[in-house]
């Protein structure tokens, strides 16, 4: 569920409620996610954790780049002759 962070203050507590369980609230901010609310208490099973930590294994991987080749990154650093430049 995504709700603006401004129609989120009216019913925060009834957010909450939801958010202890299971649903995933994104507070948004000017049309951008900024916040989600999650329960404090993490699941205690192995399944549930396992589940939850391929959750973020997944997260973090959609939020990565690639970027240039780090073997290659100072090479603005020099000149065609090997000198710095």
């Amino acid at each position: 569920m995504h709700i603006s962070i401004s129609d989120a203050a009216g019913q925060l507590i009834d957010l909450v409620r939801r958010a202890e369980a299971g649903e995933e609230i994104i507070l948004t901010g000017e049309g951008h996610a900024s916040v989600r609310l999650v329960p404090v208490n993490m699941p205690t099973d192995s399944a549930s954790r396992r589940v939850l930590l391929e959750e973020v294994r997944l997260a973090a991987t959609a939020k990565t780049t690639t970027g240039p080749n780090a073997a290659r990154s100072q090479d603005f650093l020099y000149g065609d002759d090997g000198m710095p430049g």
